[in-house]
């Protein structure tokens, strides 16, 4: 990823930070900043059947309309602004829109972090049998 903006120049600083977890780990992760700014891992990529994390971050659509189900948008955005707001962390269910439409059922663990004075939420993610 080329740093082009403030935003993007974090988000790169803060993905070599965490590159050892979000590379390494066998559970989907991204980070998202917005819908242009987010960075996911190979796992989150496969997981919605992305061929790559950059093809992923590439689209810069509304997240929520494009990723998540219809009924699992809302609590998704609320989770998020509460990590956004009031730095809480949480664990939802949420449902994934992958490439082709089908619907992802999945766990997952959002919780706010900070990097050069913009806070991020980070996501593990962990399909749900």
């Amino acid at each position: 990823m080329v740093a082009k903006d403030e935003h993007a120049i974090a988000l790169q600083g803060l993905y070599n930070q965490l590159k050892p977890v979000i590379d390494f780990s066998e559970q989907a992760i991204y980070l998202y900043l917005d819908d242009v700014h987010k960075i996911c891992n190979a796992n989150f990529a496969s997981l919605l059947g992305y061929e790559s994390p950059e093809e992923w971050a590439n689209i810069e659509t509304s997240f929520p309309d494009t990723f998540a189900d219809e009924g699992s948008q809302n609590v998704l955005v609320s989770t998020y602004q509460d990590a956004m707001q009031k730095s809480i962390g949480s664990t939802v269910d949420i449902a994934w829109k992958n490439k082709s439409g089908d619907v992802v059922n999945t766990s997952v663990i959002l919780v706010p972090i900070s990097y050069q004075g913009k806070v991020f939420a980070l996501h593990f993610i962990s399909a749900k049998e």
